[in-house]
């Protein structure tokens, strides 16, 4: 448990070690805990409302790329054409080229090893019904491969000889997440794992280089608990690699060249997420870090000689490369933000001697980035940025911690100040809260907070108890209390902003998404004279009709996460804010997609009609051709467009052309 510091500034340290080497220092970003510190910047040059809706969200989106075996191409998401469709790019730069071009999304592509496909997942709309396809990088060429619209596919990644596909296969109907490969010459299919219980997944299946086996994790719904196994794909038989006693995490991230050691993530040493080595044949856990921080593994350099992992250290994410034989390792020399190695399964290039990385941070969308081994020097592969939208016209945010309500824990926040704003109680601001719950707002870009602050909103973006970033006890900390203690955290947020002076209370609105679209819900509903406005986003706000029509996967984990329905009705009843719409004081925005698995929409229309009945003020848009999440670029625009809209009406910002006075 962490404890509330009441000094101004605080530093947080934490340390990892490796094998045979020193203990290194992980040392956290200052974090303001006295509001009164927080102060706008003066910038003559910026100009207030400069930064549309229209311009933000036309720079660029980059997903996860994959080098192509020779090392002369890489594949990437983007959606520069409106659509996230797979684009090709020199590692050298350039224009890149769009390789497919469709009115649907793609994503996880992956180069196979002969550089004569790639495969990639899609799906319908928003419906996450994801079909395997392959892709020819020199002509064009499109194949579906697996055409099962009631079955989700998702994941895949080649074997080594190019003859196999391995991914994850989800029926619509289930729960279970199964692995399958394909013989990509025989079109011929094989279950390497069937009959797996509801509550459990099996993902991320990785090859060893032999294509004698693939090593997979298996989760459990409620997140607490999961395990590795390794499955013979000529027996078709699975092995426990981590048998432990009580509820951990051992999550597999890639396999020696040697096929003899696993890289794996876990928070079984200390409660925080770490890296270390598994021995196959042993079963031995060899730790290379014991940070208090979130450390995650990345891959073996294809020589094995090396190792990446990252390390988030309160919402700021560092790559590192761990050398084994020496044992030492040592954070990349890259700006920061949040950086973490890219490139489908493996961010190395073939001759090891480059590492593709992404790179964003406040004011820099996200980028694909080729860090040099020998020179130690980067160079950036793709540009996000268009005309018109300038870094220097955004802001940096500051790193804030407030004590909980309950004083049992210290959040963590971003605070986005717009420059120029005077410290005389009339400002607005909102408060952005991130979904997951299991998710974390870090030093990232963020297209709408950027324009909020712009527009002249203060925003808060707190990581309440849930999120992940802060170890086991935090993460755990509202298992059986959603929509309590974390709402609270939330509210302590809004506390902590009112005391730094700039702000009419009576000028907040609480915006957020899937899970914030939740809390944002329960906000406007438990809390009713805190906000001016609401604006609920991809929302559930009926925990009985959630888990009657989410995803099953969902149903699993709110299952177990909030326990059954009838026997927690108590429960269930309390923490839906349906319950409690006659309490709402402030207008509201809802969002939905029409096809979102996660959220359906009758959640979102649910409100709206209880709303109109009361003759309140409830506005809101249903995007046909959407899932949870709006990826289309014009409907990005349309939707928070919309939002800028009604804030803009119900919250008026102050003058940020303003002098700035103390």
């Amino acid at each position: 448990m962490r404890t509330f510091v009441v000094f101004a500034m605080v530093t947080i340290m934490s340390t990892f070690v490796a094998e045979s080497a020193a203990a290194q220092t992980l040392v956290a970003p200052q974090a303001i805990t006295d509001p009164r510190q927080i102060s706008s910047k003066p910038n003559a040059e910026v100009e207030p409302r400069s930064l549309t809706v229209e311009k933000l969200y036309m720079t660029r989106q980059i997903g996860r790329p994959t080098w192509s075996p020779d090392g002369r191409q890489i594949a990437f998401v983007s959606n520069m054409s409106g659509r996230n469709n797979l684009w090709l790019v020199s590692p050298d730069g350039g224009f890149p080229v769009q390789l497919t071009v469709s009115d649907q999304r793609q994503s996880s592509p992956t180069w196979s090893p002969d550089g004569k496909w790639i495969a990639y997942q899609s799906d319908y709309d928003g419906d996450e019904l994801w079909d395997i396809f392959l892709v020819s990088p020199k002509t064009g060429k499109v194949l579906n491969l697996t055409q099962t619209r009631e079955i989700a596919e998702m994941d895949p990644t080649w074997s080594p000889d190019g003859r196999y596909l391995a991914y994850e296969v989800k029926p619509k109907t289930s729960a279970a997440y199964e692995i399958d490969v394909y013989d990509t010459i025989m079109r011929e299919l094989k279950h390497i794992t069937t009959g797996t219980p509801q509550d459990k997944r099996n993902v991320n299946p990785i090859w060893s280089k032999d294509g004698k086996y693939i090593v997979y994790t298996q989760e459990q719904a409620k997140g607490t608990d999961s395990n590795i196994f390794v499955a013979e794909i000529a027996a078709g038989t699975s092995t426990l690699l981590t048998p432990h006693d009580g509820e951990q995490l051992y999550f597999a991230d890639h396999i020696s060249p040697d096929g003899k050691r696993v890289l794996l993530t876990s928070n079984a040493e200390n409660g925080h997420e770490n890296v270390a080595l598994l021995d196959v044949a042993t079963k031995r856990i060899t730790w290379l870090t014991k940070g208090e921080w979130e450390i995650r593994g990345g891959e073996f350099s294809p020589d094995g000689g090396r190792i990446t992992f990252t390390a988030n250290v309160d919402g700021n994410e560092d790559i590192y490369l761990h050398d084994i034989a020496t044992g030492k390792s040592n954070a990349l020399a890259i700006p920061k933000g949040v950086n973490s190695p890219a490139g489908g399964h493996s961010a190395f290039s073939p001759d090891s001697q480059r590492l593709l990385y992404s790179h964003n941070g406040p004011t820099a969308p996200g980028d694909l980035w080729i860090y040099h081994l020998d020179t130690g020097k980067s160079q950036q592969v793709t540009q996000s940025l268009v005309g018109g939208v300038r870094s220097e016209d955004m802001v940096s945010p500051y790193l804030v911690h407030y004590p909980s309500r309950d004083g049992k824990f210290t959040i963590s926040a971003f605070l986005y100040v717009p420059f120029n704003m005077a410290r005389n109680g009339q400002n607005a601001a909102v408060v952005y809260i991130h979904g997951g719950p299991a998710s974390q707002s870090m030093n990232s870009f963020n297209r709408f907070i950027q324009y909020a602050v712009n527009q002249g909103y203060m925003v808060l973006a707190p990581n309440y108890r849930g999120s992940t970033g802060y170890g086991k006890e935090f993460q755990e900390a509202n298992l059986f209390d959603m929509g309590g203690g974390d709402l609270q955290d939330v509210l302590a947020g809004v506390d902590f902003i009112k005391q730094t002076g700039h702000l009419d209370p009576k000028k907040i609105a609480v915006v957020g998404g899937s899970y914030g679209g939740y809390l944002s819900m329960m906000a406007v509903t438990k809390a009713p004279d805190l906000w001016a406005a609401g604006v609920p986003i991809v929302p559930f706000v009926n925990w009985f009709t959630e888990i009657e029509h989410e995803d099953p996967v969902l149903q699993q984990s709110d299952r177990a996460t909030m326990g059954d329905p009838v026997k927690n009705k108590a429960l269930y009843e309390e923490r839906s804010p349906i319950n409690f719409i006659d309490q709402i004081k402030a207008p509201l925005l809802l969002l939905a997609g029409g096809n979102d698995p996660r959220c359906p929409k009758e959640e979102t229309l649910q409100v709206v009609d209880a709303i109109k009945k009361r003759d309140g003020t409830a506005e809101y848009k249903i995007y046909d051709n959407e899932g949870h999440g709006f990826a289309r670029v014009e409907n990005q625009i349309d939707a928070y467009k919309r939002v800028g809209d009604f804030l803009l009406a119900h919250v008026v910002p102050a003058d940020c052309a303003c002098s700035l006075t103390e």
